[in-house]
């Protein structure tokens, strides 16, 4: 049975993409900040897989330490998915109203936190394994208030880059899911309607086909994967 890692797992894109990979026999660690629902969400997977869910922020060092000690108790991880992500704020400010402990708060989690996480479970990953780090169309594209997310996402793509370049024999990629019907977007739109976004569950399949796909270490984008991975398999 693989296992994998997911942060940020109670909502959105990190739940969905939970449930593909229980579906698909995958073996979990989960974590998200709020308690409660990342019970539900363990409870939902607890009847389709093993799962373990360790409720903190990312952004700790502590909680990151309980996280490797259940990736140690498993012995390997195939997988591991830096979900958890930052906004910055609702609605976003621009970046003369950032102030330095939001965006400190924000690198925190978006930035630093993966990189530790991953530094700290390399031990254990298994030869191949695949991590993927949740970018966003911010950190490529410049719009206004998204300056402190879309720089910390934009940095997050180099450190992924970098980790393929340094550490080769594992397959690293910077996904780009696009807008999505989740919190955090409606986060970033308070008081807009945004039921013409996606909804996780439908780029989650592709998430996961990426996973499996050989395809090398890069940034993707989840809107172009379909035709992509289409092509591999005709090819």
């Amino acid at each position: 049975m693989p296992n994998a890692l997911i942060t940020g797992a109670s909502l959105g894109l990190g739940r969905a993409l939970a449930l593909e990979l229980a579906r698909r026999g995958w073996s979990l660690i989960i974590d998200a900040r709020h308690a409660e629902p990342l019970a539900s969400t363990a409870q939902a997977l607890s009847d389709l897989t093993s799962v373990r869910a360790i409720p903190g922020d990312i952004g700790n060092a502590e909680h990151r330490e309980q996280l490797v000690a259940a990736a140690a108790s498993l012995g390997k991880l195939d997988l591991v998915i830096n979900n958890a992500s930052d906004l910055g704020g609702s609605p976003l400010p621009q970046l003369r109203d950032l102030d330095s402990t939001a965006y400190e708060q924000l690198l925190r989690t978006n930035l630093v936190a993966p990189q530790q996480l991953i530094r700290a479970v390399l031990p254990y990953l298994e030869p191949h394994a695949v991590i993927i780090n949740v970018s966003s169309d911010a950190g490529v594209d410049h719009y206004e208030t998204w300056g402190g997310y879309g720089s910390s996402k934009a940095a997050l793509d180099h450190q992924t880059l970098t980790w393929a370049a340094e550490e080769p024999d594992f397959t690293w990629y910077s996904l780009d899911p696009g807008d999505m019907r989740t919190a955090m977007h409606q986060a970033a739109y308070p008081g807009e309607d945004i039921s013409d976004r996606a909804e996780p569950e439908t780029v989650a399949p592709v998430v996961v086909a990426l996973i499996g796909s050989g395809l090398p270490s890069g940034r993707y984008r989840a809107a172009d994967l379909a035709a992509t991975l289409s092509e591999k398999t005709r090819s």
